[in-house]
């Protein structure tokens, strides 16, 4: 039995504050948005947390999500969900991205992808504030985290989806539990029927950064990712970006350990890579705006970042200028290419969100924008496996003479 689930769970929440307004709400009840209608990001006691922890502590620890459970919101353990929230891996692909270059690989995760970090800590907190029906609009990867750890706990789910979501999306909802619905739109089209039913009452509203709790199950990226590098973080991280909860969580998470004293103030420049038929992050970035305006017409094969509109816009941009980053897009030829060229060339199959990653990379090297000596770390947000793949189609007779030579 792991005991960072079974252990006592000190939890040093202190409040839950407006992302744009600063006005503070009490912890220990039910919040979507701030009255201001943007995102509210949970603070802690940090001063209590580096009194309770220390680094040896952490380290002898499994190293899995639940290690660090000082900084996330939980206080009951009864009310801790898991399916295996693994430490994924940091995977050097030598070949297709150099030396220098490493793919934190999120699709080892429950679900096979990085949603399952921000939906058990989403769902674990429903959970302790007695929420008993959910509804979310997804591009897939989402709606299968949601539905896996909801059904797990006995909440009821129901999941809207674009109608051209991948198949095995829709049907891996449908499989753990969920009701699943397939919608003539896309995913803000989705999110304007589940506020609707929101509005009246029907179900709390799960979509992104529209309930507190996401950002701290995805900021654990960011603490997984300082513990693996000894505490030093990268030069630059790629970071696939349509709602942006993972980038602005590991933005949090530097944060908060630099408080801690556990890393300095050095901070990776953050790249929130887009696909350039929807680049609405990367627009607003170009122009100096603090929002960005809705993508009209999005279109991509990488489909977990075709967000058109990110209610956590200004949040991204504000994490992106600070940390002396850019947002990048890149076009689906690139994306195809460097998904093909890191499965060939270095083994690892990474997702089109992922490719997205890697073809910035290259691109930004090409510019002058990263050099090839520095350190970075991709993120690849789901298994390749989920996606379509080139056909194979070749037969071979084993009642007829064989080529060898050919083989």
């Amino acid at each position: 039995m792991n005991p960072n689930l079974t252990a006592d769970r000190p939890t040093f929440v202190t409040h839950l504050e407006c992302s744009i307004t600063g006005e503070r709400y009490e912890a220990d009840r039910l919040h979507g948005l701030s009255r201001a209608g943007r995102p509210l990001l949970v603070r802690y006691d940090l001063a209590a947390v580096g009194a309770a922890l220390s680094k040896d502590a952490l380290e002898a620890r499994p190293t899995d999500l639940w290690r660090w459970r000082e900084l996330l919101p939980v206080r009951r353990t009864e009310n801790v969900v898991s399916l295996g929230e693994i430490e994924t891996p940091l995977i050097p692909i030598p070949t297709s991205g150099g030396g220098n270059v490493q793919v934190k690989d999120e699709g080892r995760l429950p679900t096979g992808s990085f949603k399952a970090r921000g939906l058990v800590m989403a769902v674990a907190m429903a959970k302790e504030l007695g929420v008993t029906r959910i509804a979310m609009p997804t591009n897939g990867n989402a709606g299968a985290a949601l539905a896996a750890y909801a059904t797990r706990v006995g909440i009821e789910t129901i999941v809207f989806c674009p109608e051209d979501t991948p198949e095995v999306n829709v049907r891996e909802i449908a499989m753990q539990g969920a009701r699943v619905w397939r919608v003539n739109g896309l995913i803000d089209d989705c999110g304007a029927i589940v506020g609707k039913g929101a509005a009246e009452g029907r179900w709390f509203d799960f979509s992104t950064l529209k309930e507190p709790y996401r950002i701290e199950g995805k900021k654990t990226m960011g603490l997984e990712l300082a513990a693996q590098l000894g505490w030093e973080l990268p030069d630059a991280i790629f970071y696939p970006t349509g709602g942006g909860t993972g980038l602005i969580g590991m933005w949090k998470a530097f944060d908060e350990l630099e408080k801690l004293g556990w890393i300095g103030s050095k901070r990776p420049r953050m790249y929130a890579v887009q696909a350039s038929g929807c680049a609405p992050i990367v627009r607003a970035f170009e122009a100096g705006e603090e929002h960005a305006e809705r993508w009209e017409d999005a279109h991509t094969v990488a489909a977990g970042i075709r967000v058109p509109k990110a209610v956590g816009d200004f949040l991204i941009l504000r994490a992106v200028r600070e940390s002396g980053g850019k947002a990048l897009g890149v076009g689906d030829p690139a994306i195809l290419k460097a998904v093909d060229e890191c499965a060939r060339k270095d083994g690892l199959l990474l997702c089109p969100e992922g490719g997205a990653t890697l073809a910035a990379y290259r691109e930004a090297v090409k510019i002058g924008e990263v050099d090839e000596d520095e350190r970075v770390v991709l993120f690849n947000c789901a298994t390749g496996l989920k996606y379509p793949m080139p056909p194979a189609p070749q037969t071979l007779d084993r009642h007829a003479p064989i080529d060898f030579d050919r083989l």
